[in-house]
């Protein structure tokens, strides 16, 4: 599979497309474990955790993390949130996230965190 790949490099551009997508498709298998993906293409785990990828995939799940813990968090303090709210709360980035976790454990309820957002939007 490695081989495949390198291989579709010297192909025409609308080849080199096709061979990279089944590649990449190839890869992305959900019953790959990471050793075999690495192995597959040619590269170091130490070296791949640094491509722009990885590092986009790795903030991206900080802060999913974040809103999650953070949503459950307001859910306790201020009741079930709408879903527009939820929305609004899920879009924020890391940093304000993490600033309205920290705030929220002063909040005494939804008109808090309704004042919040107002400032923070």
């Amino acid at each position: 599979m490695g081989d495949k790949l390198l291989g579709v490099a010297a192909l025409p551009d609308g080849q080199r497309r096709r061979g990279l997508h089944q590649g990449l498709e190839q890869l992305l298998e959900p019953q790959l474990s990471e050793e075999q993906i690495m192995v597959i293409a040619g590269i170091p785990r130490e070296e791949i955790r640094h491509t722009r990828a990885v590092q986009d995939w790795l903030a991206e799940g900080r802060q999913e993390g974040e809103a999650n813990v953070t949503l459950r968090l307001l859910t306790r303090r201020c009741g079930l949130l709408n879903e527009a709210t939820t929305a609004r709360i899920q879009a924020l980035p890391l940093e304000q996230l993490e600033t309205l976790a920290e705030a929220l454990l002063d909040f005494q309820g939804p008109a808090d965190l309704a004042a919040w957002l107002a400032a923070h939007a």
